[in-house]
């Protein structure tokens, strides 16, 4: 197996993360190789004059996942500004994190789904189709 040296690790927090950071955890030899993101969706919803944002629920949605992440971080000596929790489309950041970081894998998460969500695409299929480092599903 490759000898990867910038793991990017996309974490739903309010899933199983567990399995998949002990899983990219298991890949590298010193923790400082890996980074984390969590990606906050904006929060949009229609009223009858509009289209609004709920930017309350969305910035403490990400500060909740700042501090799970910082955690995570710490008890797994992750360097701090190796943490990323930004708000915006999940596909879209990792795309763009992968780059910044020039990470030569991501692990992420996966249920697998089938019927509906399969033809809709999830969030590893719009990752796996978009950049050009290896990715590694871990199913959940």
């Amino acid at each position: 197996m490759q000898n990867y040296q910038s793991i990017l690790v996309p974490l739903d927090i309010y899933s199983e993360h567990k399995v998949v950071l002990q899983r990219a955890l298991s890949l590298v030899q010193d923790p400082a190789q890996l980074s984390l993101i969590y990606v906050t969706f904006p929060n949009v919803y229609f009223e009858s004059y509009g289209v609004g944002v709920g930017a309350d629920y969305v910035n403490e949605n990400r500060q909740n996942a700042r501090e799970t992440l910082l955690e995570l971080a710490k008890q797994h000596h992750i360097p701090e500004n190796q943490i990323y929790a930004p708000i915006g489309s999940p596909v879209e950041e990792i795309h763009e994190l992968s780059k910044q970081i020039n990470a030569d894998l991501i692990v992420m998460g996966t249920h697998g789904q089938s019927g509906l969500r399969l033809l809709l695409g999830s969030t590893a299929n719009g990752v796996l189709h978009g950049v050009k480092c290896d990715v590694l599903a871990i199913k959940i």
